[in-house]
């Protein structure tokens, strides 16, 4: 079934890429607009005064030319591989960074922080840009594209465009099981529901700036991060069961807003990528994907490090093969973990071309 349903994605994904070979090598859509967390962010935070940094070595070091670009990766994200899948020779510049100017933006932008989240008091506290401050800079971003491309041309571009939203794992992570002024008031649900309150909101904000294709990720099996594992395990063998069912329940909550919205919105299309079973069947049963570790980063110890906390130029024990570890640091996958997940979106995500 695992062969076969890989076979599968790889004809998809040949039958892409013939398709924009046959236009003069043109992307099967226009632009790819991304929004969200250290999950999508390409180098926003590089231009932040905030620790979540991965402009520095061994980030990168699998990437072109091996140079560290703010990825918190050792090489691709999910979406980059996916804006290769569909027909992108380059990929869309961070927006705080010099390369978003001119005819650069015409295939979109990066807008995502690490350390952001649904939640604006998530990325208050990390000093990461919040979704509201990303939408105001998308705001921005159309203007520029009118300047550059015309406003007949930006229209089209901005209607066809598929954006990229990716974010709540720092909310849970990085606030609410931190963050006793949030758990001690609100139960793991009722957070969800806040967030899931924040991103209709945002994809409600973004339709009426003439948005119209989403693909949003789901939570991943937040209790299976090695992070996860180490601060919130307390002895349990595994991934931690409770935060897993929290991610879940997030999700169901996710998918069911996204059907809302599109019954409210013409002409609004969602997609709600699960990434939370792909990235658990590859912890629960690594070797049949071709891993060899997915209890512990590739960087360091691999059990707490991401960011400058001890995944830097210094870090002791950092694998030789990122390729076989399912994770990068304690939280991001590696660039091969992330190669499936990219052939996931790449199925799932259909409905959106």
């Amino acid at each position: 079934m695992e062969i076969s349903c890989r076979k599968t994605v790889l004809f998809l994904a040949l039958a892409f890429a013939s398709k924009a070979y046959a236009q003069d090598a043109a992307p099967l859509v226009p632009a790819i607009i991304t929004f969200g967390d250290s999950a999508v962010d390409v180098g926003n935070n590089n231009y932040l005064a905030t620790i979540f940094k991965a402009n520095y070595p061994p980030y990168g070091r699998d990437f072109i030319n091996h140079q560290p670009t703010g990825r918190f990766c050792n090489g691709k994200l999910a979406t980059d591989f996916t804006a290769d899948t569909l027909g992108f020779k380059t990929y869309a510049p961070a927006y705080l960074s010099p390369q978003a100017s001119g005819k650069n933006l015409l295939i979109g932008a990066n807008f995502a922080s690490a350390g952001s989240g649904y939640d604006d008091r998530t990325s208050s506290l990390n000093h990461a840009i919040s979704l509201s401050q990303q939408l105001q800079f998308y705001k921005e971003y159309q203007s520029k594209l009118a300047q550059v491309a015309g406003s007949k041309q930006s229209a089209s571009i901005i209607k066809n465009a598929i954006y990229i939203v990716g974010a709540g794992s720092g909310d849970y992570l990085q606030n609410y099981y931190v963050n006793p002024l949030l758990n001690r008031v609100y139960t793991p649900d009722q957070y969800g529901s806040i967030l899931v309150n924040d991103f209709s909101s945002l994809i409600k904000n973004l339709y009426g700036l003439g948005a119209r294709k989403f693909g949003v990720t789901s939570l991943p099996p937040l209790g299976c991060l090695p992070a996860a594992r180490t601060l919130f395990g307390y002895h349990e063998s595994g991934c931690v069961s409770r935060i897993n069912a929290d991610a879940q329940q997030f999700n169901k909550k996710l998918n069911s807003a996204a059907t809302s919205l599109q019954k409210q919105l013409s002409g609004l299309k969602i997609v709600i990528f699960d990434i939370f079973q792909p990235l658990y069947d590859l912890v629960k049963s690594p070797s049949k994907s071709g891993f060899i570790e997915a209890t512990r980063g590739c960087c360091g110890t691999g059990t707490i490090e991401t960011t400058v906390f001890l995944c830097n130029p210094r870090s002791p024990g950092t694998c030789s093969n990122a390729s076989q570890y399912v994770f990068w640091d304690s939280v991001h996958p590696s660039q091969a973990a992330n190669q499936v997940l990219a052939d996931q979106l790449v199925v799932q995500g259909f409905a959106l071309l």
